[in-house]
């Protein structure tokens, strides 16, 4: 496919845990790899550090180092310093690996939000492990197969979450882990957490609207200063994208090139709000609208190149931006993600908001008589006042983050009547909502909007969205990174009282009154949407869609995974009834089958 680059297999390597040779390590840079590599001596055996990345460092003498021999010669100094503790001193996105033979010791991280991947196996004794799933699985000690519960966690959350893979005993860091190896076993550390703390509250809304522009300001300026490549920005006309594009115009005209995507589909299309953005900050403006053959020329050349299945039908628009902006010469993107997740910029915040009002109701009130009126009594549900109030009972009555899940599809489909038998047999089907709940209740974080953000900002920001740009750029041959993901931000807004994010049906309350002398206001005030792909409308009228998709679901049927009836029904009468609704199903049950088509493994382990 035209502009499509091929994908590195990344750095990856092998670390003998028992090994008593002096270098039990095994590290293997690809051709073309972004990493970095430092070796020294210490103790009478070699340390090697292999990084990933540009991040910033909380210390100026290693941050000094860092512009002056690069992060992998920064991260040995650290390391040699500080030993493990030296992560600590790291933030903005990077994957590390530090191999110390001396101690008989490999440490593995990524960075605190999870813009980087790292992927690990046992084999043996040794630890596999690399920036790509399938790379780690492919390693010939390993040859690991498709996990059945990897294959539910994708159709639950539409992409494979970590701590799991689509492999068999392949794991993944969350954000904000590390991996030590040695002797005695593995083990995962956490070395930061994001600490909710609200002590904003002693600041005037005044005071914190102008910290909060001016710590835009500084991101954008960051990025634009360490760039070593023409660049550019994404342009969905939301508020998160339009904030960067009209921060870079400010900073760097010259560089305030933008780059949208538009769909010739009804209720899809925010085209003219990128255009009003652009016009407003003076931007040189690109635009492509995507059809559904494109999608279905892209879709198999896009899947196969992926380390998992994936699916996040924006992947395919956000590829098309990006090569928009390569073909133009513009070879680094910053993008919009992130400010949802930390300024609370998601409907379903405010959702939640409206239902937890019910738990402050006092219990004699609820049990004695509330309850007992709209779910005891039967003829409610004849009436349209009685039958609201009672669906809004019969939602609160179920406990966070519970409620949440209550629309997912795989959920409202049955398991059981969509995967054969076979499939299902050892899956623990309790684990993605497990690990839901250990996200929302291990966060540090006191209220409900703060702990949505802590679940949204592993599954919704670090396992998607984040996943989605970083794929789709990296087959465009185009760089990205996150202003809203700047630590200064992130600590800014954890700091934030939950009313400055969340205000009765307003989202991103500060944010939005610090940003209304800046953006137009039909950005303002504009509902959100974003790159989102009109597939299960397209699929209804487009012949090349519909076969791609029907033949892909058929396969997945030969190969013993979906049950046939579920396959028919799925495109037949549930697409007829909903088609945007469960076209998103059948997007997803595609993206798998295309995935496990096209997927090859590249011979990764020869150097």
């Amino acid at each position: 496919m035209r502009g499509l680059s091929p994908v590195s297999d990344g750095l990856h390597g092998a670390f003998r845990t028992r090994s008593a040779s002096d270098d039990p390590l095994q590290l293997i840079v690809p051709d073309g790899s972004r990493a970095q590599t430092a070796k020294e001596e210490l103790d009478g055996r070699m340390v090697v550090v292999a990084t990933v990345g540009q991040p910033r460092w909380n210390d100026a003498e290693l941050e000094e180092v860092a512009q002056r021999s690069g992060t992998a010669q920064a991260m040995l100094a650290a390391y040699r310093q500080f030993g493990e503790a030296a992560l600590g001193r790291l933030r903005e996105p990077f994957f590390v690996v530090v191999s110390d033979p001396a101690e008989g010791r490999l440490l593995m991280a990524i960075d605190r939000l999870g813009v980087h991947s790292a992927y690990f196996a046992r084999a043996g004794d040794s630890l596999i492990f690399g920036e790509r799933a399938d790379v780690v699985a492919a390693h010939p000690d390993l040859q690991a197969s498709i996990s059945p519960q990897g294959l539910f966690n994708y159709l639950y959350f539409h992409v494979v979450p970590g701590p799991g893979s689509i492999f068999e005993g392949v794991s993944r860091l969350l954000p904000g882990q590390c991996l030590i190896a040695d002797a005695d076993g593995v083990r995962i550390d956490t070395y930061w957490q994001a600490h909710y703390d609200d002590s904003a509250g002693v600041r005037s809304e005044s005071a914190l609207e102008k910290t909060f522009l001016s710590t835009v300001e500084q991101a954008v300026q960051d990025r634009v200063e360490r760039s070593e490549r023409p660049l550019g920005a994404f342009l969905s006309g939301g508020t998160d994208s339009s904030t960067v594009a009209g921060m870079l115009s400010r900073i760097a005209p010259e560089e305030a090139r933008t780059y949208s995507i538009g769909f010739d589909a009804e209720g899809y299309d925010e085209m003219e709000y990128a255009r009003i953005a652009a016009r407003h900050f003076g931007t040189d403006h690109h635009e492509y609208y995507v059809t559904p053959r494109d999608v279905t020329e892209a879709v198999p050349e896009v899947s196969a190149q992926m380390d998992q299945p994936f699916g996040n039908a924006s992947v395919v628009p956000a590829f098309f931006c990006a090569r928009m902006a390569h073909e133009d010469g513009v070879h680094a993107l910053l993008a919009g993600d992130g400010g949802d997740e930390l300024f609370g910029g998601n409907a379903r915040y405010a959702k939640q908001k409206v239902f937890e009002a019910y738990e402050r109701v006092p219990n004699a009130l609820r049990h004695g008589l509330v309850e007992p009126l709209l779910l005891g009594m039967p003829g409610t549900d004849r009436l349209p006042l009685l039958r609201k109030a009672r669906r809004y009972v019969e939602q609160a009555k179920v406990p966070m983050p519970e409620r949440t899940e209550g629309y997912n599809l795989l959920l409202r489909l049955g398991a059981d009547r969509i995967l054969q038998e076979e499939w299902l047999e050892g899956v623990d089907a309790a684990q993605p909502l497990a690990w839901i709940r250990d996200s929302y209740h291990g966060a540090d974080a006191d209220n409900l909007v703060n702990r949505m953000l802590a679940v949204d900002m592993r599954f919704t920001l670090a396992d998607s969205d984040l996943p989605k740009v970083n794929h789709a750029c990296r087959l465009a041959g185009v760089e990205v990174s996150y202003p809203w993901l700047d630590q200064r931000l992130v600590d800014f807004a954890a700091t934030l009282p939950e009313r400055h994010k969340v205000r009765g049906r307003k989202l991103r309350y500060l944010f939005k009154r610090a940003l209304r002398d800046f953006l137009p206001q039909e950005i303002l005030v504009k509902r959100k949407q974003g790159f989102g792909l009109p597939f299960g409308v397209w699929m209804r009228d487009d012949k090349g869609l519909h076969a791609l998709a029907g033949d892909s679901l058929r396969s997945l049927v030969g190969r013993g995974m979906l049950r046939p009836e579920a396959v028919d029904e799925l495109l037949g009468e549930r697409h007829q009834e909903h088609a945007a609704y469960y076209g998103t199903f059948v997007w997803i049950l595609m993206m798998l089958e295309q995935w496990l088509a096209g997927h090859d493994r590249r011979g990764a382990w020869t150097s």
